[in-house]
Formats: C-alpha cells, structure tokens, sequence
C-alpha cells in the first residue's frame, strides 16, 4: 500500500467522522508549504518542506501531518 492509497483508506475516513472540512469553517489543507527550506551559503537555500495535511478552523491552523508512510498491512483491530 503507498501512500496515497494509505491516506485514502485510513487518514481520510477518520477525519471526515471527525467533521474535518465538513463543518463550516473547517479546511483541510493537502500538501501546504510550512518552510521556504533550510538557509544555505552563498544565497541559496535548501529543499522546501511540506505538510501532507494541514487542518485549519477559521484560518487559524491547528495541526499538521508532516508525512503519511507506507503501510504493508491492516492497522490492529480497535485503532
């Protein structure tokens, strides 16, 4: 399973039961920059950073998954 389909079948699901984007007011950003990229010598600067998701209420943001992972099997039952 990659990372699109890991975010499909577990990330997704569980924040639409949580009214994530649903609710007024309430934003689910997709790969939303937080960092220019690390500042380096002779004017140049390293690789940008991105949030897989970033959940925003009323253009505050209030958290961030910097990275959905590779999942090779079904989480345990319960979770």
């Amino acid at each position: 399973m990659n990372e699109v389909e890991t975010r499909a079948e577990y990330v997704d699901p569980d924040l639409a039961a949580a009214v994530w984007g649903v609710v007024e007011g309430s934003r689910i950003r997709r790969e939303h920059p937080i960092t220019l990229g690390r500042i380096e010598g002779a004017g140049g600067s390293g690789k940008a950073l991105n949030a897989d998701q970033v959940l925003e209420y009323r253009n505050t943001k209030l958290a961030m998954v910097v990275e959905f992972l590779k999942y090779p099997y079904p989480p345990p039952i319960g979770t």
